[in-house]
This record gives C-alpha cells, structure tokens and sequence, in this order.
C-alpha cells in the first residue's frame, strides 16, 4: 500500500485551540501553543504518566504561553500534575516555559546533556555585548555595516524566551528507552538542526514524537553559528535522517513540533534528504565563478533572505552550512581577500 502523502492529517480532527488539547491515542495529547513568529504555534505533547503527566516541549515564554498553560492546567489536563518535562531540544519555542512548570509542580526537566548546557551557555548570554568572533563571522559573509549593527542590537536575545532553566537536570540518552505511564518510549537522538536532539518512538503506540527533526511541510534550519565557524551541521543532519530511516518503520504516525502530526515518514525523510541534495548540486552550479556567502542565497532560498535580520541570520547560517558541507568532502575552497571577506569556488 502506497504511504499517505507527508502533511496528510490522518483522521484524528484539526488542530487544538491553544489552552485546550486533542487526544490522538488514548492518553496521547496534543497540544498547541502560539508563537510570536511567522510560524505562528509549535505542537507540545502530553502523555499520561500514572495520576499526572509527562509533557513534551513547553512552548516560548510569553505571557499568550503562560495563559495556555493556566488554562490546560485546569482544563484539559484535568488538574492532574506535571510529573516530569522532557524537552526535545534547547531552542525557546521548545524550552522556553520548562523553568516554570518544573518549579510550579517540583518535577525534574528530562534533556539530553548537549542541549542542556547548549541552552545555559546561550541564556548566559544576555545582556552581553556581541562578541567580536560573531562580528568577524558574519562580516567575512558579506555582511555590510548596516546588518552587523542589527547583530550587535539583537545579540544576547535568546534568554528573553526562556525562563531560568533548573540548576539540575535528569539526562537521556540515545536508544534509552523510558516508561511513561503504560508505555515504553524509546529515545532517538537526532543532529544538525541542534546539538542533541531528542525524538520519543513508542512502538506499541505506533507514534514518534519528532520535534524539529522531522517536520511535514517545512525542513527545518541547518546552520553554522560563529562559536564553531568550521562545523558540518549538514553532515550530522543528513546522517541523522538516513539513520532514521533505517532504524524505525514507515507506518507510524508522526507527531511533529509544527504543522499537523502525519503518516509517511520514510517518504518524508528522503524528499528533505532529496532537497539538500538538490540545494548542493545548485550551489556547485553557482560557483563556477568565486562567490560570498551573500550572494549565493538565491541557489537555496526561494524567498528573499535580505529582507529582514533574522532570515538573514537563519540564510546565512544555512548557507555557510552547505558550504561547509561542500568543504569538507574537498568540492569547494575558500579564499579571504585583503578586507577580510571570505570568497568560495568550486575546487
């Protein structure tokens, strides 16, 4: 039988109303919470966990997340409490009200330790001016003055959507498997789009919560960042898909950070493997010629990377790391000129 389409909902109704939650399996919950973001929700996930709950991913810290909070907490989750939060991985939209709901029902936050210390590291930057590394980093992109002052005024923003993480932490590991309630989960970790992410198999439900790692309608950012300027996120990305596929069956319903949950996974997992192919192969075509970061956002994006920071941030980083990609396999070289700007052409 031909899997369904990826993005296809299977027949469990339409997205919750933030503050309310859909049961997709029994004792399965999803729950959605708004973002301030053109991507406008992320889907968190509550498994039942004995007398309480087990909940996946947290939504930013906003005071919209914290009224959805408030209201699920005497609503949907029936003022049942919070046993433990296992955040798939450290960015704010996932992490961001893990601090408030361990301390509001003195539970233990459940994370792999990469992204645990990732997210305190990057918290621990707030206030702090942008360090001259990250000034260099973007400026060898291409960057011109104008967007290395919207740097340095955004710098040190990720703190404000996550409330202080716990001092402690329990830690998961890869192929660890976890009882939640009646059912075991299994924990998949995943690179590339963060340092450690957690997906949760639950083969007896036939379920995969996949948080970023595998998305329905969007892939989601590879990037380099300026601490480590010579990484292969791409590399760790493509070796992440691969190996889930191999590793866990297609016919699982998907459960993913954003969008609707959706059945087809291998399909899935090679049109994103294929996209990255095809997005290199445009890129060696692009560089015939020596290039800047800069100017080759137009082999990969559709949309105009320039138009405001953040996709210029997000275009840059994922451009490096295809760039990066191409480097370490001997395909492309760099080159800096007398002001310090990195050029790129094929080998």
């Amino acid at each position: 039988m031909k899997a369904p389409d990826p993005g296809t909902l299977p027949d469990i109704g339409t997205a919750p109303d933030p503050g309310t939650a859909r049961e997709i399996r029994p004792g399965v919950l999803w729950i959605r919470m708004p973002l301030p973001f053109a991507l406008n929700h992320i889907n968190v996930y509550a498994l039942a966990d004995g007398d309480g709950w087990t909940i996946v991913d947290t939504g930013v810290r906003t005071e919209a997340t914290a009224a959805a909070w408030q209201q699920l907490l005497g609503g949907s989750l029936g003022a049942r409490p919070i046993r433990r939060v296992l955040v798939t991985h450290m960015h704010p939209d996932h992490v961001g009200m893990a601090g408030w709901l361990t301390r509001k029902f003195d539970c233990r936050l459940w994370m792999t330790r990469l992204e645990y210390l990732t997210c305190r590291v990057l918290v621990a930057d707030t206030g702090r001016e942008a360090p001259e590394d990250g000034i260099e980093f973007y400026r060898r992109a291409g960057w011109d003055d104008a967007a290395l002052e919207q740097y340095r005024a955004r710098f040190g923003s990720f703190g404000k959507g996550v409330y202080r993480l716990p001092d402690s932490y329990r830690r998961i590991v890869d192929g660890e498997t976890i009882r939640i309630g009646a059912h075991d989960w299994t924990v998949v970790v995943g690179h590339g789009h963060s340092p450690e992410h957690a997906c949760l198999h639950c083969a007896e439900l036939g379920l995969l919560v996949s948080g970023d790692q595998v998305l329905p309608r969007i892939s989601s950012n590879v990037s380099v960042f300026p601490t480590e300027p010579d990484a292969d996120p791409l590399g760790d990305w493509l070796h992440s898909l691969e190996r889930i596929r191999r590793t866990l069956p297609d016919d699982l319903l998907v459960l993913p950070a954003h969008n609707e949950p959706f059945a087809g996974l291998h399909s899935r997992l090679d049109s994103l493997v294929n996209g990255h192919r095809r997005g290199l192969e445009r890129l060696r075509n692009a560089l015939a010629e020596p290039k800047r970061v800069v100017d080759l956002f137009g082999a990969l994006f559709a949309r105009d990377a320039r138009s405001d920071a953040h996709l210029l941030s997000l275009a840059t980083g994922e451009c490096i790391a295809h760039l990066n990609y191409l480097r370490a396999r001997g395909e492309v070289v760099v080159e800096a000129d007398a002001n310090r700007i990195d050029w790129y052409r094929g080998a």
